[in-house]
């Protein structure tokens, strides 16, 4: 049972979120991952609140099995450790804005010619091609530009902002599949390539049915609350006795089950809500309707009940009924770190199981600053000395 990535080196330039959520999924699955650091600073992340006793949580929660080596790029002492770093690296992840890394004497042509196998991989607000690849962006901005805003909230109020950071995370997200196809390739090939991931266009991929809906027809779409508008009702949220009851029975079959299951079997006689098109047509009645039925009972016994006629339905659940779930258990989906700074604490684990690979209920701690810096250069001394011999 060995991990997936066993044996990859991957240098760490990201800080805050999409960079790190990507090589914490990387590392989670046996990556090696050095985190360069700012000296005396580190990762902004370390100062951003809550806390585990004196450590940022936040931080913890991205970069947990990690090492940390504090270097500053300007010096010429720090650049050969770095360059050293770089030899036996299999990939180089940041997330600087674009044309950092050449100002550095970074940039990927540079370390294509010299490390010709090394694996490059950005990401940045707008990627390292077009015109606005210089603007700066923030998960928020670029929520709004790419439309996820416009279509989230509820019909007749104001767009908001998805409640997780959708724009960071996606782009963590499009890095880690990036980076794995690129070194897939380079089994071909035998060389590097560049991954450039740009939050924007994350942002329109993940609006796949609003644009595909637009070019179809030329809608724009708005906010659409709760409910899915390609998928014909019931299908979003609904009220039983103490709150908000979510129901997905987006076709036929399902809409018949349900009706058996609350006990309205004459709904599938009534006319405006025989077929698909008519509950769409009847959509504010059919809730009208369902909410009525659906105050009978507490959300719990509904849950329950739909579950055993096999109707997809579920609660609203706070993040600690979440948590609480016994399928987070089974599925190993809380990890406990024991960290030497501050004491145990827990996480949230990795979602990708392997048959064949471990999924450890305890993970090492995210580093403190420049912690391995000796571990580190005693090997990059001892591997020099090797190639030399």
């Amino acid at each position: 049972m060995k991990p997936a990535l066993e044996g990859l080196l991957i240098v760490d330039l990201t800080r805050v979120l999409a960079g790190p959520f990507c090589t914490m999924l990387l590392a989670d699955h046996g990556a090696r991952v050095i985190k360069v650091e700012q000296p005396g600073k580190g990762d902004d992340a370390r100062a951003y609140g809550p806390w585990f006793g004196s450590k940022s949580a936040y931080f913890s929660s991205l970069n947990r099995g990690k090492q940390s080596i504090a270097l500053d790029l300007k010096k010429a002492e720090d650049r050969q450790i770095f360059e050293d770093l770089l030899e036996h690296a299999d990939v180089l992840t940041e997330n600087f804005r674009p044309g950092t890394m050449e100002k550095l004497g970074y940039g990927w042509d540079t370390l294509h010619a010299r490390y010709p196998r090394l694996i490059y991989g950005a990401a940045s607000g707008f990627g390292h091609t077009g015109s606005s690849s210089q603007r700066r962006a923030y998960d928020m901005i670029v929520q709004g530009m790419g439309g996820i805003m416009s279509v989230t909230g509820e019909p007749g109020r104001t767009p908001v902002r998805v409640g997780v950071s959708i724009g960071d995370i996606s782009a963590g997200l499009f890095l880690t599949c990036g980076l794995l196809m690129a070194l897939l390739k380079r089994q071909h090939s035998g060389h590097g390539a560049k991954v450039d991931i740009a939050m924007f266009d994350c942002q329109l991929a993940l609006m796949e049915y609003f644009i595909g809906r637009y070019f179809a027809t030329g809608e724009v779409t708005g906010p659409v609350g709760s409910y899915r508008p390609a998928i014909a009702p019931p299908f979003g949220v609904y009220q039983a006795l103490d709150g908000g009851l979510i129901i997905a029975a987006g076709n036929d079959k399902l809409f018949a089950v349900l009706c058996e299951a609350i006990e309205r079997p004459d709904m599938l006689l009534d006319p405006r809500f025989a077929s698909a098109e008519a509950r769409k047509d009847n959509e504010a009645l059919l809730a009208q309707t369902l909410n009525a039925a659906l105050a009978a009972k507490p959300v719990s016994a509904w849950t329950e009940h739909f579950a055993a006629a096999g109707l997809p339905a579920g609660p609203i659940n706070r993040v600690d009924q979440a948590v609480a779930h016994p399928q987070v258990a089974e599925r190993n989906m809380l990890i406990d770190v024991d960290d030497p700074q501050v004491g145990r604490y827990r996480l949230v684990g990795s979602p990708i199981k392997i048959s064949d690979a471990p999924d450890p209920r305890q993970r090492r701690a995210a580093p403190a600053l420049d912690q391995d810096r000796e571990a580190i250069l005693k090997e990059l001394s001892r591997s020099i000395r090797e190639v030399k011999a």
